[in-house]
């Protein structure tokens, strides 16, 4: 997508696509699911001007959210916001991928609550209970975290997936948007919403 409003940063192991998003109105920037290489996250929100900076989860897996304490500590973010079916996972001590992925420490309590006049989020459980998509309507662009992928969906066999849940998310709340929204998955390249339901095998 050849839009310079927002960054792309591929982290961690698992090459994880984390999202640096200024929203002018509000002074905000958001960061979605900063997985892993803090350092890389921090040096460039700082080339961003903002006033206050929040982290939006789309889930709770580990490889999302493993560079949320140093976030936390250099970029003074007062809020991690996450669906309130993920907390548990997001706690978790088994939430992780050893040996390669450890457990993220220094979790601080996030907020579940979101209602934003910046985006909209909407539930869409499936590959965990608390799955959420992240709608940036000024731009417009859905992060879609691990939910739906180019040509692929999330997996559902970890603990708390469901694959009947998953689809029935997809075909309700992401398929009834517009075929030209543009879709940013968690991992991957981005594709759209239009592409999706007419080539994605598993729809």
């Amino acid at each position: 997508m050849k839009n310079q409003m927002f960054k792309k940063i591929t982290v961690g192991m698992l090459d994880v696509n984390c999202f640096l998003v200024p929203v002018a109105e509000s002074e905000k920037l958001y960061i979605i699911d900063p997985g892993a290489d803090a350092s890389k996250i921090i040096a460039e929100a700082k080339k961003f001007d903002y006033k206050e900076v929040e982290i939006l989860l789309t889930h709770a897996h580990v490889d999302h959210i493993g560079a949320i304490a140093e976030l936390m500590l250099d970029l003074g973010v007062k809020t991690v916001r996450l669906h309130g079916a993920d907390n548990e996972l997001y706690f978790s001590p088994e939430n992780h991928l050893l040996p390669y992925v450890p457990a993220a420490k220094g979790l601080p309590q996030p907020v579940n609550e979101f209602e934003c006049a910046d985006f909209e989020a909407i539930h869409t459980p499936g590959h965990t209970p608390g799955g959420v998509c992240y709608y940036f309507k000024n731009f417009p662009v859905l992060f879609t975290g691990d939910t739906i992928f180019a040509g692929s969906i999330g997996r559902t066999d970890f603990p708390g997936g469901n694959l009947d849940v998953l689809l029935e998310s997809i075909r309700e709340k992401v398929m009834s948007l517009p075929d030209d929204l543009v879709m940013l998955p968690g991992h991957g390249p981005e594709t759209t919403v239009g592409t999706e339901r007419k080539h994605n095998p598993f729809l």
